[in-house]
């Protein structure tokens, strides 16, 4: 069928003689994309406090181990070098705080007010929140304002350990050197109050942290707007008494802060009058500034981190965008099989459908090889069984196993075989077609099987002089193993369920190799088969919609084909198709600008076969990376309920066309694997495909092994003919 695969060299052995084993690099580039996007993923949890975040909060505890002067001082702690001393912000000056930021929608606002009155804040910001919005940040320090840790994913720290602690601060740091090139020596902790609700609990993170070298800044006024009690309200709890300094807490993030924008735009002026000034920290305070530049390796280690996480929000925003696609077309796709299925199978078993006048003429059946001994006997006896007058051309196409001398000692009328070197499977089609006799001609693979009715319902629809070619129902013969039972449910459902509804829409996209018959006139007018592409029954397909050919499909035509037994068969055959898909898409992607049949493919054919056959295997894990991540981190009770509707909709579709090939409806017990680990395989295989084609590779055909174990209902038994196999002597 086509040219054996050549051998490039041994692995190279490592010592003692055994082979060191790689992992292949059509291996290891997928995985490695799996990879990144389950990391980027896995990051972008993090900085949305979805992973190792901590919402737990302590109840109020004693306050007897609090000093008392630091019950009853100022809301500036300092328990830097084994100090215990705390701050006031003087009288007539305030320190306006915004916790939690920055949030894209109202950190501009807030910082628009400010600067509109030419006040100054600080503002304590998250890890999280700086790492996603980090222009915010910068903003915030070229206008002045100073800035404060908050930690990074907000947790009471009077839960964590020390080392905890100092995750929270490192990574916090990170994130604002990062997003402005400082360190800061300012913080606030999570659910913090007024210095007199300092507990037994929390006082002992305080002094820790002062051991690492922060100012611990609390409150002494609070202007609930976090509540949302109304502009009034928010600026009368907001206002200190008597002209009294104050920190006073707002709130920048967390949600709707519409009426902390406006009490803002209101307080700031009003107070202004009064003769009080907004000041940053270190300017209320006379303080030397909390801000420190970083520069050199420090400097690039955080500019790293805000790069990475900026990517994962893209990359997340784009995978959440590619499950959208997939969940639609997946959806979309399972929609239309069931309707447009039902719609030809009513239509092709009406009791007086007809396609036109009965076929009753002889028809030629090509049958290339190459290197099929163990399959060939079994194939051309299913063929002598037919009850349609045939004539079989054999085109052996450089066997080196005694394909050829095994039909030619057959002695059966009516076979031919033709012989050839090895080109290649198109060009051993070509050469059985230049020797066929009939007008119609029947294609099949060396390694399939057909029943005896197959030719007789292969060629009916050539009673309508516009249809050019007939596609048949391929079915997997040895569909016992796990493997098998996955490509016997993909290809009564994925194939043949497709093809009943691209038969409907006018645009189907191939005929598949193992059982398909076309009109002799319509190949010449397309030139024959090519071998421009990998899927020469694609591209041929293509082809035939273009010169204005219908193609439909047979459903009583059946073939038992031997599907690949082992994942590196299954890989390797799958890697051919994906492949030359793709190029039959390049090779025919003027037609989507064409007029006329070939247009009308190029717009309706075209788009369909991109995304069903190749974008939405290229996406489909997703749908598993997100399951994985939401059951591990998300709502977990939502993502499987999620999951097992989708696989609910896929077995109701699997269901139906079992139904219609009248499939015993136990192989899909095997579905739920099959759609978990499956999928993976074909997601790499496409992958690579993708690879492959962006890179200008070239992939030569690959031989699957046979095992000649595939006979069609009532043939002979598999045994009996492997018997036969092992008294042939093969060709030197």
């Amino acid at each position: 069928m086509a040219a054996p695969t050549r051998r490039h060299g041994a692995a190279p052995r490592a010592r003692g003689g055994s082979r060191r084993r790689r992992l292949p690099l059509r291996l290891l580039l997928p995985v490695l994309v799996l990879v990144a996007l389950m990391a980027m993923l896995m990051l972008r949890g993090y900085v949305h406090s979805e992973i190792l975040a901590d919402h737990r909060v302590q109840p109020p505890a004693a306050t007897d181990k609090v000093p008392e002067k630091i019950l009853e001082g100022g809301p500036v702690i300092d328990t830097r070098a084994g100090r215990t001393e705390s701050m006031s912000v003087p009288d007539h000056k305030l320190v306006l705080t915004f916790d939690d930021g920055p949030d894209p929608t109202w950190t501009p606002k807030v910082l628009d007010v400010l600067k509109k009155h030419h006040a100054h804040a600080v503002f304590f910001v998250t890890g999280t929140m700086a790492s996603r919005y980090p222009d915010l940040v910068q903003r915030m320090v070229d206008e002045g304002h100073e800035v404060g840790l908050h930690t990074f994913n907000h947790p009471d720290l009077s839960y964590q350990s020390q080392s905890r602690i100092d995750w929270e601060l490192s990574q916090n740091q990170l994130a604002l050197t990062g997003a402005a090139g400082i360190r800061t020596s300012l913080f606030r902790p999570p659910y913090s109050s007024f210095a007199d609700a300092m507990d037994n609990k929390s006082w002992p993170v305080t002094e820790y942290i002062g051991s690492r070298g922060y100012l611990t800044v609390v409150n002494n006024t609070d202007s609930e707007d976090w509540k949302k009690p109304g502009v009034d309200e928010i600026i009368r709890r907001a206002t200190p008494h008597g002209g009294e300094g104050a920190i006073v807490l707002m709130h920048d993030s967390g949600g709707d802060r519409h009426q902390t924008v406006r009490a803002l735009d209101r307080f700031l002026p009003g107070l202004q009058e009064k003769g009080y000034e907004f000041d940053n920290l270190s300017e209320a305070l006379d303080l030397p500034s909390a801000h420190s530049e970083v520069t050199g390796a420090d400097l690039w280690k955080a500019k790293a981190w805000v790069f990475l996480v900026q990517a994962s929000e893209k990359v997340t925003d784009a995978l959440v965008v590619g499950l959208a696609v997939i969940g639609t077309l997946v959806i979309g796709r399972f929609g239309m099989m069931l309707l447009l299925s039902a719609a030809h199978a009513r239509k092709v078993r009406r009791r007086n459908f007809a396609w036109g006048p009965p076929v009753t003429e002889p028809v030629s059946v090509l049958v290339p090889a190459y290197n099929e001994a163990k399959c060939i006997e079994n194939t051309v006896r299913s063929l002598m069984s037919s009850d349609h007058p045939i004539e079989i051309v054999v085109v052996d196409d450089g066997s080196t196993d005694g394909t050829a001398r095994i039909v030619e000692a057959m002695g059966l009328p009516n076979v031919r075989v033709v012989r050839q070197l090895n080109a290649g499977k198109p060009a051993a089609l070509n050469r059985g077609l230049a020797n066929a006799s009939h007008d119609i001609v029947v294609m099949m693979d060396g390694d399939t099987v057909f029943e005896p009715s197959t030719v007789r319902e292969l060629v009916q629809p050539f009673g309508d002089p516009k249809v050019g070619a007939v596609a048949g129902n391929a079915k997997v013969g040895n569909k016992d193993s796990l493997i098998g039972a996955w490509q016997h449910i993909e290809y009564v459902m994925g194939f043949n369920l497709d093809r009943r509804m691209y038969d409907v829409l006018g645009c189907m996209p191939t005929i598949p190799g193992a059982v398909g018959a076309f009109r002799r006139s319509a190949l010449e007018r397309v030139g024959g088969m090519s071998d421009d592409t990998l899927a020469e029954d694609t591209d041929v397909t293509m082809a035939l919609h273009r010169d204005g050919w219908k193609v439909v499909y047979a459903e009583n035509a059946r073939a038992w084909t031997e599907a690949p037994e082992t994942v590196q068969q299954l890989w390797s055959q799958r890697y051919r198709w994906s492949y030359g898909t793709m190029q039959a898409i390049w090779k025919h992607r003027r037609a989507v600008i064409d007029k006329g049949p070939s247009g009308r493919f190029g717009r309706v054919g075209l788009p369909f076969v991109s995304l069903f056959m190749v974008v939405a295997p290229l996406l489909a894990p997703l749908i598993d990376i997100f399951l994985l991540y939401g059951i591990i981190f998300g709502p977990t009770e939502k993502t499987i309920g999620a999951w097992l509707g989708v696989l609910a909709l896929q077995a109701v579709c699997a269901a139906y066309a079992f139904r219609l090939d009248r499939e015993r409806m136990t192989h899909l017990i095997s579905l739920p694997l099959q759609q978990i680990l499956y999928r993976q395989l074909m997601y790499v295989v496409l992958l690579q495909s993708w690879i492959t084609a962006l890179t200008g590779g070239r992939l030569r055909w690959q031989k699957l092994r046979r095992t000649g174990v595939v006979e069609a209902p009532g043939g002979i038994p598999a045994q009996r003919q492997r018997v036969m196999n092992e008294k042939q002597e093969p060709v030197r």
